[in-house]
């Protein structure tokens, strides 16, 4: 049985559509995904979304606030929040909703990879300075393994991207590998 599990982060409809620069990961994605399943690594898709009441919108929080008055894209009930249909979960693959950046803030992620015998996680998604990042060191504290997939994340700002990937995780203990070069691990 692996120990290892691919998280698939914020690669929602919505997000995928209207942002070219997560349209550019979606391709490697495609290929990793099916590498994964025929190894019998546990995918988890991960996506974002806030109540459309804003009830979960604190007052002080900008990023949230302007998140959640992009009209629908990010308003969890509607299907611009879905995973994008090319990569969609197979039946019996965990969709975990998630309210902020890290996906562990809040969501059942931690016991879905506990209960399942995952200490390893390989980080896919957009954005990189943000759902990937967050999520990171969110895992790195509760000593999970890192692998961070670098043409399979990506940031609107490819200087974070690259910074991040380059620099930052590789420092704090991570793998940085293609998806190619993490496939053909497998």
């Amino acid at each position: 049985m692996t120990t290892t599990a691919l998280i698939v982060g914020d690669m929602q409809t919505g997000i995928v559509d209207n942002y070219p620069f997560a349209a550019g990961v979606l391709p490697v994605v495609e290929r990793v995904l099916p590498a994964a399943r025929a190894a019998g690594i546990p995918v988890i898709f991960i996506r974002f979304g806030l109540r459309a009441s804003g009830l979960d919108i604190p007052a002080g929080n900008q990023l949230i606030s302007t998140l959640h008055g992009a009209g629908t894209l990010f308003h969890e009930e509607t299907p611009e929040t879905l995973v994008h249909p090319r990569i969609e979960p197979l039946p019996g693959e965990p969709v975990v909703l998630k309210r902020r950046a890290s996906a562990f803030s809040g969501t059942d992620l931690d016991r879905l990879l506990r209960a399942q015998g995952i200490d390893s996680i390989v980080l896919t998604g957009v954005a990189t300075g943000a759902m990937v990042a967050a999520t990171f060191y969110d895992a790195a504290d509760r000593d999970y393994r890192l692998t961070v997939l670098s043409d399979a994340c990506a940031d609107g700002e490819p200087d974070v991207h690259d910074f991040l990937v380059n620099r930052v995780f590789p420092a704090r203990g991570a793998d940085v590998l293609t998806g190619d070069e993490w496939a053909a691990r497998l």
